[in-house]
């Protein structure tokens, strides 16, 4: 299944969703495309149908940043009063989300990445957050997601400076999982993404958010949440079916139970 608009194209296949950015020229981030990802994410976000969402771009680029028409137009405090409430949102969206970055990927675009769970890149890619040379800083969650990213050291010299990083450089700092020749990252993305929706999908969703507790609120509520997912999880159907599986040395298949 196929869901298009001007902004963001949606297709399924079994139980993973791909969303692609469709904002020629740059998958520039506009109120409108920011109000089509805050609703897409959020009716997935209860789609039991959709385990695992890939988010990509249309073109060269995944996304260039702020659209700077939305910003002459309607002025920065719009954009970037929406895009603060919009990305954490998306940041904890409780499904896997894989970003598979095809080429510029900048500003808030490089920001929207970061609010992925794993990244995933091709050989032309390129990273930044260039908002120094406006006489900015990154304000959709850059400085707290990339230091936690890459290190502070990393982060700091990348912000500071402005500069592009490249897809070698991005994958040996950790910024992204893997880098992949440009006409395999599209395969490598749903290879992935298949992989992970044949999981039990409750346990996933447990998972993320334990370990998005350690990382937001330090590792007592980490544990807290690890320990309270473990009692729940191991009375589910997921778990009596892994188990059983094991013994019969077949494929188990989850249900979300």
């Amino acid at each position: 299944m196929t869901t298009e608009s001007d902004l963001l194209r949606e297709r399924r296949d079994g139980f993973v969703a791909t969303l692609t950015l469709t904002h020629p020229p740059v998958n520039a981030m506009s109120l409108e495309l920011l109000q089509a990802l805050d609703e897409t994410f959020g009716r997935l976000a209860k789609d039991e149908a959709v385990r695992v969402v890939v988010l990509t771009g249309e073109g060269i680029c995944f996304s260039a940043g702020a659209d700077l028409k939305s910003v002459m137009s309607t002025g920065p405090a719009a954009l970037l009063g929406l895009g603060r409430e919009v990305y954490p949102r998306i940041a904890a969206f409780p499904k896997p989300l894989i970003a598979a970055v095809n080429g510029l990927c900048l500003g808030g675009g490089l920001e929207l990445a970061l609010c992925a769970d794993i990244r995933l890149c091709a050989e032309s890619a390129k990273f930044g957050q260039p908002e120094i040379n406006l006489g900015i800083i990154p304000g959709w969650g850059g400085t707290q997601r990339l230091p936690a990213a890459i290190g502070l050291q990393r982060a700091r010299e990348l912000i500071y400076s402005g500069r592009q990083m490249r897809a070698a450089e991005a994958a040996e700092a950790g910024l992204v999982l893997h880098s992949y020749p440009d006409d395999e990252l599209r395969d490598q993305a749903h290879n992935l993404a298949r992989a992970l929706a044949e999981k039990p999908p409750l346990a996933l969703a447990a998972a993320k958010q334990a370990i998005t507790a350690w990382s937001d609120r330090g590792a007592e509520e980490g544990h807290r949440l690890e320990g309270e997912a473990m009692v729940r999880l191991s009375q589910t159907q997921d778990a009596a079916e892994g188990i059983m599986a094991m013994f019969e040395k077949r494929r188990p298949k989850f249900q979300g139970r």
